[in-house]
């Protein structure tokens, strides 16, 4: 009898646990991860909704030494620009004009920017604003529970075979810098978990030794 009601509190909390591992790591994000110095770039900023109410509003701000060129429209979307004295663009927004990103849902958007000619990392600030006027601000470093995206402006091309196809290898070079990232980011919370998975289990030997 003890250990069944042992297990029944024990279980909902293990899930609850990699439930909210799940919810911790959909951060928004900005793609690709690298990116080659001076390229027209397609970028994508993805938007998921990490509460139980509807995202309403984003904004980027657009890293130093990155110029934003256009944007795609999107449906049930009002996107506005701002700009500095020089009239390059200093931040983008886009603000719902019917429901927003519901929770369960995530939305995309799509725009073109310059990188800078010199090899670095571009950081993207990015505010997220809910229906009920909170805001989440994901301008944290790696390490955070909120972390701004980052794309790596560097060329790779010079590290490639003659016969490699351009293409197919900034898509591996991307892929592995984002697997690396979401490693980063998901290791101290995955060891959280499996200490607490572990708590546990010490907790019901003890107690099932004890009535012993």
């Amino acid at each position: 009898m003890i250990m069944k009601k042992l297990f029944r509190v024990a279980l909902p909390l293990i899930a609850s646990l990699f439930l909210f591992s799940g919810i911790a790591s959909a951060h928004v994000t900005v793609k690709p991860n690298v990116s080659a110095p001076g390229a027209w770039e397609t970028y994508t900023i993805k938007i998921p909704v990490e509460k139980e109410i509807p995202t309403t509003k984003v904004t980027l701000k657009i890293p130093n030494g990155v110029e934003l060129e256009q944007y795609q429209p999107a449906v049930g979307w009002k996107v506005t620009a701002k700009k500095d004295s020089a009239g390059k663009v200093t931040d983008i927004t886009w603000e719902a004009t019917s429901e927003g990103i519901l929770p369960g849902q995530f939305q995309q958007f799509n725009f073109v920017a310059k990188n800078p000619d010199k090899e670095g990392s571009a950081a993207w600030d990015a505010y997220q604003y809910y229906k009920d006027g909170s805001i989440v601000e994901w301008t944290g470093n790696e390490k955070s529970q909120t972390p701004h995206s980052i794309t790596q402006i560097a060329s790779v091309q010079g590290n490639m075979p003659a016969a490699t196809d351009n293409h197919s290898h900034d898509q591996a070079t991307t892929d592995k810098a984002t697997s690396e990232s979401d490693e980063t980011n998901n290791t101290p919370l995955i060891l959280s978990i499996v200490a607490a998975v572990l708590s546990i289990t010490a907790l019901i030997i003890a107690i099932t030794k004890k009535k012993k």
